[in-house]
């Protein structure tokens, strides 16, 4: 067997044996103590934030204030923050993007 095989098969084991982990420790886990339940909360949010902040602030890779796109984000932000609906935020967010881009 070359080595790119070996390697494949390794990180198919240990890919498979991180997973089948979590399922053999799970009654462990049952009870997540409280300041690890506040951390764990803020992931998504980071996460989110990591992939949308760079996409309005740096579209052609250059640290960019003036552009449209960062316009429409903010306000695609704030009507996500104000009514909580997803389906209104995309369809302004959107929309105020594709008018302000005519100008």
């Amino acid at each position: 067997m070359n080595r790119t095989w070996t390697a494949i098969v390794l990180a198919g084991i240990g890919t498979f044996t991180m997973r089948a982990s979590f399922l053999a420790m799970a009654h462990k886990l049952s009870e997540v103590p409280p300041w690890a339940e506040r951390i764990l909360r803020q992931i998504p949010p980071a996460a989110l934030a990591a992939l949308v902040v760079p996409a309005l602030v740096r579209p052609h890779g250059e640290f960019d204030l003036t552009q449209w796109r960062l316009v429409a984000g903010l306000i695609a932000g704030l009507v996500a923050w104000r009514t909580k609906n997803v389906a209104l935020t995309l369809v302004l967010g959107v929309g105020i993007l594709m008018l302000l881009q005519q100008f």
